[in-house]
């Protein structure tokens, strides 16, 4: 009796389990034919109970434009970005023949890119893997027709503003003193003091005016004494005892940067006298690009100390002038020259925190060199030298004194000039530089294009940014040729 009910109820769950077999399988659909009680029936009831509510039609419509909003506005922004940095470092310098100008259709892979070609000058740079461009360049070539070329390089760190404070006010004052010091030399009246003066006796005139109903003797008086005055500060303020200049001086105004009345138990104060940059007939470049450059970085800290920015930037700076080649350093940007027997020449010297001069001066000013993948000044900064950073400026751990070295390319005889930032010197050296421009000295951007993408290409982590100047192409100069023409 046991045995046959268990056979039964064997039986009834065989069946039962084939009646659901056979159940599954006859309502699988086949080819167009889906049934109501099919999988994708059933998935569609599920999602018109649940998904298909109008309340979560409503939501997930909404989520979808904000999410549509946002990656639209990310696009147009980055684009408008572009184009306004573009449009202001094209028309921000007072340098007439900076050139910064963006490729807008860059698909390298290395963001946007910078390009200029100019005679035998052409430069490049690349943002690369960098979130913000804060390298920047200048090139002029024969200032105003002066003879004198300046070219620049500027690595700006912790924002754009110390680069671009420094791309627009300190080359454009470095370009004024040039033209200024070629105009005196050249026996011409100074534009720029020339207005000053005729500012400084047009204020008097206006004064003298407004007085004139109530103080006719004293202004009388006052007008003969501040003459007399003026006349005896403008003569101690130059003395000049070159025979050269005195024939050359002696039909213009004497220059002094501000000229006013001596008042008697006032100290006289003159503000850097022109003629200190003039030795016989030929200007001090060293110790004008000196001047300029911490008269920029001391207006640049008090700025900055306004605006609470502490970027701060690198400065490479290079005057030529017939064959003579005048290099001004601060910071880590680096140039290099290739002789013509193809040798590297550095034009200029790291400023590295580790060197054991900076290391004892930055120690001497209670600051610490620390070790974080690189040297750092304080843990913070990988340069001990450049223009802002005014925290570390304070503490005098960072300063801005350039080194100035001097080239006489006659003994050299050069092809080429690199100017890069350190972006470049990360992946590449001295001499695998000039090597590698040497190769293609002859493409159309002499090799900056490709030795730029090429470090990018071999891991540089920072913006890019090289000039290179061809000598073996470069003409002659205007002031070489005035000579050749005497």
């Amino acid at each position: 009796m046991d045995d046959e009910l268990e056979d039964r109820i064997l039986y009834q769950t065989y069946i039962s389990h084939m009646k659901l077999v056979s159940k599954f399988a006859v309502s699988i659909p086949t080819g167009l034919n889906v049934g109501i009680n099919s999988p994708l029936g059933y998935l569609c009831r599920i999602m018109r109970i649940y998904a298909l509510k109008p309340e979560v039609l409503v939501c997930g419509m909404i989520l979808a434009i904000i999410l549509f909003y946002i990656q639209a506005v990310d696009v147009w922004s980055r684009a408008l970005l572009g184009k306004i940095q573009y449009t202001l470092g094209r028309t921000t310098s007072k340098v007439s023949t900076l050139k910064f100008l963006v490729n807008d259709s860059v698909n390298t892979g290395v963001k946007l890119s910078w390009e200029l070609k100019q005679d035998h000058i052409a430069a490049y740079a690349v943002q690369g893997h960098r979130a913000r461009m804060e390298d920047r360049f200048v090139v002029n070539d024969d200032m105003n027709n002066t003879g004198v070329s300046l070219f620049a390089v500027f690595d700006g760190h912790g924002g754009e503003f110390a680069a671009n404070y420094a791309r627009d006010k300190l080359i454009s004052n470095i370009n004024e003193k040039v033209i200024e010091l070629k105009n005196l030399l050249a026996g011409k009246a100074p534009t720029y003091q020339t207005e000053l003066i005729l500012k400084e006796l047009e204020k008097k005139k206006n004064d003298n005016k407004r007085d004139e109903k109530f103080l006719d003797r004293r202004k009388s008086f006052r007008k003969v004494a501040s003459t007399s005055l003026t006349d005896d500060c403008m003569k101690k303020a130059i003395e000049v005892t070159d025979p050269e200049l005195l024939d050359k001086l002696e039909s213009i105004t004497p220059i002094t940067r501000e000229v006013r009345p001596c008042r008697s138990g006032e100290k006289q104060v003159l503000k850097v006298d022109m003629m200190n940059y003039i030795e016989g007939n030929k200007i001090n470049y060293g110790r004008l690009l000196t001047d300029e450059v911490l008269a920029a970085d001391k207006l640049l800290v008090e700025t900055a100390k306004k605006n609470m920015d502490v970027a701060g930037t690198t400065a490479l700076i290079a005057l030529l002038e017939d064959n003579k080649l005048i290099v001004a350093n601060v910071g880590d940007s680096r140039g290099v020259m290739c002789d013509e027997k193809g040798n590297a020449i550095p034009l200029s010297f790291d400023h590295k925190p580790q060197q054991e001069r900076e290391k004892r001066r930055i120690n001497k000013a209670g600051g610490l060199v620390t070790f974080d993948g690189v040297w750092r000044v304080a843990g913070i900064l990988a340069t001990s030298r450049a223009l802002g950073d005014y925290p570390l400026k304070d503490k005098k751990l960072v300063i801005a004194d350039p080194d100035i070295l001097t080239f006489d390319l006659n003994d050299h005889n050069p092809m080429f000039i690199i100017l890069a930032s350190d972006g470049l010197w990360d992946t590449f050296s001295n001499e695998e530089a000039v090597a590698f421009i040497k190769e293609r000295i002859n493409e159309p951007h002499f090799g900056a294009k490709s030795i730029t993408l090429q470090s990018f290409y071999r891991g540089s982590a920072d913006n890019i940014t090289v000039v290179v100047i061809n000598l073996k192409d470069r003409k002659f100069s205007v002031s070489e040729a005035r000579k050749n023409q005497l």
